[in-house]
């Protein structure tokens, strides 16, 4: 792989409908940034509007703390195989990484000296789980969701963010054949309102969200009206509160075809109906709720945003990108092959 040299650049257009969730037009300004890295970055979480990290192949990881003006890139030891297709951090200095893969491929490591060492917590042990995503509550608790095996779904439970355990195989309901999760963004199970755990499944006839209220032991299933079959379904979840948010995805294997790929949901992702398309091709691997309102959507066929909850969407840009997450209007990273990162801020309109 060679290495890509970022220019640094502005890209600003305006954008002039007006409607629910972010009212008034807004002007996006994109910023490329240096990584220090060449690895395809597919993890990412923005802490703050200065701490981020982001983690991809070959067992990298990135992390700034002061907005991406600086990037510091390592590789964890003994990892340098491993995809690290998720990443959570509570802090500059904590973080932790989900690598994916069958068998023992499947990981999670934990820093808290900002990357000077880690701790490998997790190693799976089950032939053919696949593990595809995590997410924390505020707590320390958190989740992983696996591809199904047998029938059944391995997730994977921490009260700590230590000790992990694989809870019994009847915790979620009955998977489809073939169903299972995409590992492309790390945001095929999110935590929303820090109780309600919501996870998009596909590759099967009928993509599904998951989805658990109030931390008890009760799983419901959601059919969601995207195409289904293998290698589609849903890539993604955002929401902007607790009833109103987003699945994306579709079909990876078709890249150049514009795709009906986005549902909606107001009442917290028990029913969901189809909306509009990003509008770039391909599928869309990665979204995010800006705080404000304001939806991104990111894909190996561009980006775009929405300010009405994916009824109408702008373009944003045209270069491939894996995954997106914000910490403000001002504060939004996208990052994808190459070591790729971008800072976008989204401004009000003069």
């Amino acid at each position: 792989m060679f290495r890509f040299h970022f220019p640094l650049f502005l890209l600003v257009f305006a954008c002039a409908g007006c409607g629910s969730p972010a009212e008034g037009p807004v002007v996006p300004v994109l910023q490329m940034q240096e990584s220090g890295t060449d690895a395809l970055l597919i993890g990412l979480h923005a802490v703050s509007d200065r701490i981020v990290w982001a983690a991809g192949t070959g067992g990298s990881y990135a992390w700034t703390d002061d907005g991406g003006v600086t990037w510091h890139a390592g590789t964890v030891p003994g990892a340098d195989s491993l995809q690290f297709r998720d990443v959570h951090a509570m802090s500059l200095d904590t973080a932790w990484l989900l690598s994916i893969g069958s068998g023992e491929d499947s990981r999670i490591y934990r820093t808290v000296d900002r990357g000077a060492s880690w701790e490998m917590l997790f190693r799976n042990e089950i032939d053919e789980a696949f593990f595809d995503c995590f997410d924390f509550r505020e707590d320390g608790s958190a989740f992983a969701f696996s591809d199904a095996v047998d029938g059944r779904f391995p997730l994977l439970h921490t009260e700590d963010g230590d000790v992990w355990r694989v809870l019994p195989p009847e915790t979620l309901p009955s998977a489809q054949p073939g169903e299972g999760g995409f590992a492309a963004s790390g945001t095929c199970l999110i935590v929303l309102d820090d109780q309600t755990v919501l996870i998009g499944t596909g590759n099967a006839a009928t993509p599904r969200v998951l989805r658990n209220e109030h931390r008890d032991s009760t799983w419901t299933s959601s059919d969601v009206p995207l195409p289904g079959g293998e290698a589609a379904g849903v890539t993604t979840l955002a929401f902007r509160d607790a009833q109103h948010g987003v699945v994306l995805g579709g079909d990876i294997t078709a890249p150049g075809t514009i795709q009906q790929n986005t549902a909606v949901t107001e009442d917290g992702g028990v029913s969901w109906r189809l909306a509009s398309s990003p509008g770039f091709p391909g599928a869309v691997y990665g979204a995010a709720y800006v705080p404000g309102g304001i939806l991104v959507a990111a894909g190996p066929g561009g980006a775009a945003f929405s300010r009405d909850d994916a009824q109408t969407w702008s373009p944003l840009d045209s270069l491939t990108w894996w995954s997106v997450d914000a910490a403000a209007p001002d504060a939004v990273w996208m990052v994808g092959p190459e070591g790729r990162i971008a800072r976008i801020s989204f401004r009000s309109a003069p």
